[in-house]
């Protein structure tokens, strides 16, 4: 080992040694306190605006709209802007500077047809209510599959409250909740070795279809086919009910906005989008200046993460690297990431900290220690990058997914770790 490696090796290990129970409870109190007490003052104010004028919940404004058009027999109106800006209007009632494209098929205002009936501020508060729920269950379900991290429940409840893309998910009303319920009924049918069942649970996530760019692919290369065929069945299916229910018109218009939908976004969010985005994607469109080859550095990195992913699934490693790597690999490459969505990082969390409690003798764990801690922290950070032009949290999920790929060659060849150089 080298005079440099050796400096990094102890830097590593003194990091994970700072980052002691104690330290991690009082920084996700302080987290907690901070995310929630900033939400209270902010939407103590009545009305439909916040203190500082966006409208709360806004991003739930899409979903209401959407299901408002269906409950009136206005499905074809779904996605035109025009019509949607029209019925923000009406809704808000003031002029405002949300633009709130649709950008989910049209099974997703289906979904929400039972709150059209109330008022805009009550199916929000219900909405957000219930994803609370479906986030805590989820969290909940994988933690008890987490014999390590049973001893430590307080801990492991600050850091959920704690977590950044809980609190962008609930300030926006975002659908995360069902994306990490996708995953989290998936793990749950890997474990009990129902891997059809997983494909059906991961093909569900069709209705967010950026998420399933990587998935299909790693298991496709890794020969997994009972859930790489439960994914085709299950997207299949939600598509096919879409198309029968609302018509080939309605269908056609949903993959033309998809079609262009960095040009969607970019006229909702303007120039801030990247920053809040957390991908190879958005990582390479800030850090270089030139369009054409920030998409060929991105298609490039994708099929790097890719490989390494089907390398993990294929090994013998232990379910929890496996799926940990399955879901770096589907938020890397994910092209439209924002914040939000990266609350499906909540399993893979719990399960990799629970590996480095149950393995502290590996040369791996304090590497893998730090890292999961900066996972958790640098996405709060992430407008930065507007500056820096640098999103710190997209390198950390990289070296996260390759340490993962490191360790799962090591299970697959069943040799020692330190023959690999991990630290």
């Amino acid at each position: 080992m080298t005079r440099s490696a050796k400096l990094a090796t102890v830097w590593i290990r003194s990091a994970a040694n700072w980052l002691n129970p104690r330290r991690i409870r009082a920084h996700a109190l302080v987290l907690a306190f901070c995310f929630w007490g900033v939400c209270a003052v902010d939407f103590a104010t009545p009305g439909l605006f916040d203190r500082v004028g966006n409208i709360k919940f806004q991003d739930f404004l899409s979903f209401y709209v959407s299901a408002q058009l269906i409950a009136q027999d206005r499905a074809n109106d779904l996605y035109d802007p025009q019509v949607t800006m029209e019925e923000i209007h009406a809704i808000i009632r003031q002029p405002s500077r949300a633009v709130v494209p649709n950008l989910y098929g049209p099974q997703v205002g289906l979904f929400f047809v039972a709150l059209a009936r109330f008022s805009f501020p009550v199916a929000a508060r219900i909405w957000v209510l219930t994803s609370l729920l479906i986030f805590f269950a989820c969290v909940y379900l994988v933690w008890k599959s987490c014999p390590a991290l049973r001893p430590h429940p307080g801990i492991a409840a600050l850091c959920v409250l704690s977590f950044p893309p809980l609190f962008h998910f609930f300030m926006r009303g975002q659908l995360s909740a069902l994306v990490l319920a996708c995953f989290t009924a998936a793990f749950l049918a890997f474990r009990a070795d129902r891997r059809w069942l997983a494909g059906v649970a991961l093909g569900s996530l069709v209705f967010k279809p950026q998420f399933l760019i990587a998935i299909p692919l790693v298991l496709l290369l890794s020969h997994a086919w009972k859930a790489f065929a439960g994914i085709v069945i299950s997207s299949g299916a939600q598509l096919a009910f879409a198309r029968i229910y609302f018509g080939p018109a309605v269908m056609h218009a949903y993959f033309d906005t998809l079609w262009h939908i960095s040009r969607v976004v970019d006229a909702a969010e303007l120039s801030l989008a990247p920053i809040q985005m957390h991908s190879l994607r958005s990582f390479w469109s800030l850090l270089v200046p030139w369009p054409q080859i920030a998409l060929a550095l991105y298609g490039l990195s994708s099929i790097v993460m890719i490989g390494m992913a089907a390398v993990a699934w294929k090994s013998s490693a232990p379910l929890a690297l496996r799926f940990s790597a399955l879901t770096l690999a589907a938020v890397l490459v994910n092209p439209h990431l924002f914040v939000y969505d990266l609350l499906v990082l909540a399993p893979m969390l719990l399960l990799m900290a629970d590996w480095t409690l149950a393995n502290p003798l590996l040369p791996s764990s304090a590497t893998l220690h730090v890292l999961l801690y900066l996972a958790f922290i640098l996405p709060l950070f992430g407008p930065l990058s507007r500056w820096t032009h640098l999103q710190l949290s997209v390198p950390v999920f990289v070296l996260l997914l390759w340490l993962l790929w490191r360790q799962s060659v090591t299970a697959n060849h069943k040799l020692d770790p330190k023959e690999f150089g991990v630290v």
